[in-house]
């Protein structure tokens, strides 16, 4: 999908070159025009939240304001060409509380490339950072005011519906795009953009990235207007310790700063706009492990009436604190699905992470599809020879082959570490496929679990690559086995993602951590229901829901790797700045549907479909669609109808749908194909697919390359290696098309190599 959406970017930025600015307004070359770009993929993927003009009919691409000649053009543009827009405005708002960022982004675009009398459909792309999550979009203009809301899918043909939505769909694993229909050209429109993304934590220092790099060509043209870029970044951490500033992309203006808390803003007249995305890093000063216990009530509507409460450890950065020794399986899956690039980034994943074991520790290596193979029959010594030993054994057996059984290997990797004594062990389970003893694995290993004692059983992480796998069994089975689960839903990511999770499962700084004080809590809910160790490489945060009084003091204890005891005592406090239910709500969401997969509940699924309606956070069981709440002619929707929405939304009803809504498509993960695993298809990625068929360009682009090579002017230079026939032939054609002027188009827009 990337090929073709940068195809029909390229394409558009090309039959761009129709739209006239007057004399000497001539936009600025784009660098990412240049032939070396154009023929990657990524060349003309966007950096920051975008708008393209849909355009079918090449005829209509001209300047709204300046009329001028253009050919006339026959055919259409099958796929349909992606124009820019121009950019007349932008400003983001960076929301930062504990490890979770809001972002919203706000911009106006200009139609700028369609006649005046015609209409196109407008494309906007949203580009979203670490493990986000699209939460809402508003679009307002020519007459027309769209905004997204969640409903249920509980009818099956509302589920049909989302299946077939084309609308909304991701590009690559991170872009994920909504069309709009029919703007008129020359005209204004403004959207704001709403998601959520993760705060990556790592030595110490919480970092965020955010997609703000604009390209040249959305810079306006002809006319000069002011642009003027705003940030406002706000940072909650919800410490009582200093908020420290490390790395800024942009010069920020300190606004406020308080106790855990951090205000900046930027505002700045720029000559084009921000070509950096927004990086920001922070520290909480403290070298020792640090945390609190905030509270909250619920909100005026919110269903669950139960108090909030959120549970934060932060392992701080002290050089000196030691971690736990490591006997180590790494399980992993090798059925023919991993062929070619899954398997090949999963084994350099693989070997950087025994490289990076100490001489103390010890490692297995379990490879398996429908039997297992094992690297050695007992735990080894992680020496420089045996990582040289397992290092070829890979080599030699990770070939792809035969289908998938999880069960015999994570049995086996049990076994293998049962002997464990004064180090953590971990299982690090890596998978592409599903399979049908899915709970009958979660079962097995919460038994395991529970008949073990704590410091000594398995830590479970688990790392699922595409969307054929189950990774709500995945995230529940490394929820049981205490430890943590991340995922690739493209290819590329895999190893930098792979080595991530493991520096996070091989810095255990304090294991066996157990909660004292809330027993005389009622209706206590507890998420995660396993707590997982402190880690060097991430925080521990602890959540739920409770009735009844709340400690003033919370106890935490655990084992340090020195094998003394760790006691730290949390203060409790009300927060009032930061909305909990707003950045507790993914991971609740997640963890709740994972049970409900897991126990079949129906109950648990309607749980979860109202925690998504009433937080706007996509879920398994909701849908997201654009609605249509004003007319062309500027009509508000009636009132009567207005009345029944905020009914529905009050008492989570299904709203009846009219013709005008938009079904927003790809938000939701699933829960893994069996058939596909049965198969042994390759690992679908988090895209869609483009259409099937040739990609065939528009006739109107005469230099469109037929087998990237038929244009006006290589028809020319056929002429001079063809015989005499031939050549009066092509020189008809070219005569021809010099009737219509098209040989001259041809010259200005041909990118492949007769010019030169």
């Amino acid at each position: 999908m990337t090929d073709y959406f940068s195809g029909s970017v390229e394409f558009g930025l090309n039959l761009s070159k129709r739209v006239y600015y007057g004399k000497g307004s001539a936009p600025s070359p784009a660098p990412a025009m240049s032939r070396s770009l154009s023929k990657s993929p990524e060349g003309y993927l966007p950096t920051a939240p975008m708008c393209y003009a849909v355009i079918s009919d090449p005829e209509k691409v001209e300047n709204p304001d300046i009329r001028s000649y253009q050919p006339y053009v026959l055919g259409q543009c099958e796929p349909p060409a992606l124009i820019p827009l121009e950019l007349h405005g932008v400003g983001m708002e960076v929301e930062c509380s504990l490890d979770t960022a809001f972002v919203t982004v706000s911009g106006k675009w200009r139609v700028h490339c369609v006649t005046a009398s015609s209409t196109c459909d407008c494309q906007v792309a949203i580009p979203i950072g670490e493990e986000g999550s699209l939460l809402g979009l508003e679009v307002d203009g020519s007459g027309k005011s769209y905004h997204t809301e969640l409903i249920s899918l509980k009818d099956e043909k509302d589920k049909d519906k989302v299946a077939k939505a084309k609308d909304g769909y991701f590009v690559k694993s991170h872009i994920y795009t909504v069309k709009i229909p029919q703007f008129r050209g020359g005209s204004v429109f403004s959207i704001k953009i709403r998601w959520s993304q993760k705060i990556l934590f790592h030595d110490g220092q919480l970092s965020l990235c955010v997609p703000f790099s604009f390209p040249s060509y959305v810079n306006p043209a002809g006319r000069k207007i002011s642009k003027k870029e705003k940030i406002f970044l706000k940072v909650n951490s919800g410490a009582t310790t200093e908020v420290l500033c490390k790395t800024t992309s942009h010069p920020f203006k300190e606004l406020l700063r308080q106790a855990g808390k951090l205000n900046l803003s930027y505002e700045a007249e720029v000559p084009a706009w921000s070509s950096t995305d927004l990086s920001f890093s922070y520290s909480v000063s403290s070298n020792d492990i640090f945390g609190a216990v905030l509270l909250q009530s619920p909100f005026l509507r919110d269903f669950d009436e139960r108090e909030i409460f959120c549970l934060y450890l932060y392992p701080g950065n002290s050089p000196d604190r030691k971690v736990f020794k490591k006997d180590v399986v790494f399980v992993v899956d090798i059925s023919a699905s991993m062929k070619g690039t899954p398997l090949d980034n999963t084994k350099n994943a693989l070997l950087t992470s025994l490289s990076q074991l100490s001489a103390q520790d010890t490692f297995n290596i379990i490879a398996f599809n429908g039997t297992v193979y094992l690297f050695s029959s007992s735990m080894e010594r992680a020496t420089e020879e045996a990582i040289l030993n397992a290092t070829t054994w890979v080599d030699t057996n990770f070939i792809a082959n035969g289908d998938t059984n999880i069960m015999l290997p994570l049995t086996q990797a049990m076994k293998l570490l049962e002997k464990s004594t004064d180090s953590v062990p971990l299982i690090f389970l890596v998978t592409d496929g599903a399979v049908e003893d899915e709970r009958d694995i979660c079962n097995f290993a919460k038994s395991y679990v529970s008949s073990g004692q704590l410091v000594r059983t398995p830590r479970i992480y688990t790392f699922g690559i595409g969307l054929y796998c189950n990774h709500y069994f995945l995230q529940m089975l490394a929820q049981i086995g205490r430890g943590h689960y991340d995922s690739a839903h493209d290819l590329d990511s895999i190893d930098f993602r792979m080595q991530r999770l493991f520096s996070t499962a091989s810095s255990v700084m304090v294991a066996d951590i157990t909660i004292k004080s809330l027993e005389g809590l009622d209706s206590l809910e507890l998420f995660p229901t396993h707590i997982q160790d402190i880690s060097f490489e991430s925080p521990l945060i602890l959540s739920g829901r409770y009735s009844g009084t709340f400690p003033e003091l919370v106890k935490v204890t655990g084992t340090l790797a020195n094998k003394t005891n760790f006691v730290v005592g949390l203060k409790v406090k009300r927060e009032k700045d930061m909305q909990l239910s707003n950045v507790l709500s993914k991971r609740h969401i997640d963890q709740v549907t994972a049970q409900a997969w897991l126990l079949k509940s129906e109950e648990l699924e309607e749980k979860v479909t109202k925690m998504s309606i009433q937080n706007k956070v996509p879920s398994e069981y909701t849908c997201m669609n654009m609605v249509l709440v004003q007319s062309d002619e500027g009509k508000k929707t009636p009132e009567q109808f207005l009345l029944q929405k905020a009914y529905n939304k009050l008492s989570f009803q299904k709203l009846e749908l009219n013709n005008q809504n938009l079904f927003l498509g790809g938000l939701s993960l699933g829960f893994g194909d069996l058939k596909a695993t049965a198969e042994n298809l390759p690992p679908a990625i988090k895209e869609a697919k483009p259409p099937e068929g040739l990609l065939g360009r528009a006739a109107s682009n005469c230099c469109g390359r037929l087998a990237d090579t038929c244009c006006g002017m290589c028809l020319l230079q056929t002429c001079t290696f063809v015989n005499d026939q031939c050549t009066i032939v092509c020189t008809q054609i070219c005569a021809a098309l010099a009737c219509f002027e098209l040989i001259k188009c041809c010259v200005e827009l041909c990118e492949c190599d007769c010019l030169q």
